[in-house]
């Protein structure tokens, strides 16, 4: 008891709450089912032969089969409804390679996902210190993603011939007297699918768990994180331009003038009559802006200083207007 709290004091179980650590519980455990499903199968049918000689007859033939579905080697004796003669009859077809291919995928997924859990748990903070591991973390749910989508694919084309290599009706053309209109060949039952059926669904839900599990992993690598910092510098740069931009536009855009005519306008209260063109320009004359009111300022005051290049100009030649 004390080992578990010590175990779970260290761990951090809290990124068990994230879809990172989340996804990959779900991916173990539905590994588990996958390869427990197909693995563990164990079929049975039976068929019956009635021979015209009673004696001869077998009313109940078993037939047991199973993972990896060598069916080729799978035999039963049947009669020949000859004299008490019976032979050894096989199965057709051989699905060893797609069976065995997914449940390799899947025992390999069981224990990648527990290793990859477990450095979750107690490791995060070097896992995510170290650029090598989220990339190598990434490259494998890639891989795993594209085999468990191939392996369940072929193992489910795999699972539909079985199902025709293992159908009773199948089964009884193989017996050489079930090809004797004389005799009579009957079904009493054929396999149960459901725990197969299962495993190509469990199949294709750890693709689904896998290839979402890409993006979630891709966020923990160097590459988004590098591909984060160069977009928000961009913005930065960005916003910083149009800052600078809007200032200079602001503080010393020259656009306002009077008119040298007499004629004042009547636009907005105030105007800007000039303004310092450069940060130097501002500092020698230590002003900024300078806005004057257009009724106060004299038809001497406008014709000589239309020419002013500043506001310090005009305002100098207001005060000796007035004076």
């Amino acid at each position: 008891m004390d080992t578990a709290n010590q175990l779970a004091s260290a761990g951090t179980f809290q990124v068990l709450k994230l879809p990172l650590g989340f996804i990959r519980v779900l991916e173990w455990l539905f590994s588990i089912f996958a390869f427990a499903t197909c693995g563990g199968y164990t079929g049975q049918l039976r068929v019956s032969v009635d021979c015209m000689e009673k004696a001869s007859s077998n009313l109940s033939i078993g037939i047991d089969f199973g993972y990896p579905f060598r069916l080729h080697q799978v035999s039963f004796e049947a009669p020949m409804c000859e004299a008490m003669r019976r032979e050894r009859v096989f199965l057709t077809g051989d699905y060893s390679s797609s069976a065995e291919f997914f449940v390799t995928i899947a025992v390999f997924a069981f224990l990648y996902s527990l290793m990859a859990a477990i450095i979750y748990i107690f490791f995060l903070n070097k896992y995510r210190e170290n650029s090598r591991a989220p990339l190598i973390d990434f490259v494998v749910t890639v891989v795993f993603s594209f085999l468990w989508l191939v392996s369940s694919s072929a193992w489910a084309k795999a699972l539909s011939d079985v199902k025709v290599a293992t159908d009773p009706d199948e089964v009884q053309l193989l017996i050489s007297a079930c090809k004797d209109q004389t005799n009579t060949c009957g079904s009493l039952h054929g396999p149960r699918w459901s725990g197969l059926n299962t495993s190509v669904v469990f199949g294709f839900l750890n693709f689904v768990l896998w290839a979402g599990n890409i993006w979630f992993v891709f966020k923990e690598t160097g590459w988004h994180k590098g591909a984060s910092r160069f977009a928000a510098g961009v913005s930065e740069k960005q916003g910083g331009t149009f800052s600078q931009q809007s200032y200079n536009q602001g503080s010393f855009d020259q656009s306002g003038s009077y008119n040298t005519q007499g004629n004042m306008g009547q636009p907005s209260e105030y105007s800007q009559v000039g303004g310092p063109t450069s940060y130097p320009s501002q500092m020698q004359h230590h002003i900024g802006v300078l806005f004057v009111k257009r009724e106060f300022v004299s038809p001497y005051c406008l014709q000589v200083a239309a020419p002013a290049t500043n506001a310090w100009d005009c305002f100098l030649c207001h005060r000796q207007t007035d004076e």
